[in-house]
């Protein structure tokens, strides 16, 4: 299981994504190898859960920050935000299903494909543009903004949800709440 003590408090946005990225890399390497179905299952939860949490907070504050200082940051926000509702999908496929099924496999090597370009991407071009047009004290803020987020984010996919970041920002927390809830109910661990 990833180590989520590897954030700190004081990590700016950029610094916090890429750990995240790390422990979705973390769980694709589980996923490829030998597990036990309940291994296999506790690790397509947490994939699930901490996908769907990176991405609503990405969305409610990475790509509006992107909008606002980058020359092409409407574009690049509207492609990136296309490529979550992708991976959205693809997780509403996972979830529920058996993650030994050999009709799950197709699903889960897309997902992986798709979310492997996604990270590639963000950390070649991205963050760096990003570094290029906020200072360093107000990475840390975002940082700050995205850690928050995630932990009132959703922890299971909602494909159909409004995306745009008033949205994640003021209804992601109530259905958070729901997610988390549904997640105790049914012995969930995430």
């Amino acid at each position: 299981m990833p180590e989520h003590d590897a954030h700190d408090a004081h990590d700016d946005v950029i610094t916090e994504l890429v750990v995240d990225h790390r422990e979705v890399e973390e769980l694709f390497v589980r996923l490829e190898g030998p597990l036990s179905p309940e291994d296999r299952q506790d690790a397509l939860e947490h994939l699930v859960a901490e996908l769907v949490r990176h991405s609503v907070a990405e969305e409610a504050w990475i790509y509006p920050a992107m909008r606002d200082r980058l020359d092409d940051g409407n574009a690049i926000a509207d492609r990136e935000t296309a490529e979550h509702h992708e991976v959205e999908l693809m997780l509403k496929q996972l979830e529920g299903t058996d993650p030994h099924s050999p009709q799950s496999r197709p699903v889960l090597e897309a997902l992986m494909t798709a979310v492997r370009g996604h990270v590639a991407e963000e950390e070649r071009q991205l963050f760096p543009a990003l570094r290029a047009v906020y200072s360093a004290e107000e990475l840390r803020d975002l940082g700050d903004k995205v850690r928050t987020a995630k932990k009132a984010a959703p922890t299971r996919p909602h494909p159909g949800a409004p995306r745009d970041q008033v949205s994640r920002r003021v209804m992601g927390p109530f259905v958070g709440l729901v997610d988390r809830t549904r997640d105790a109910l049914s012995g969930r661990s995430v």
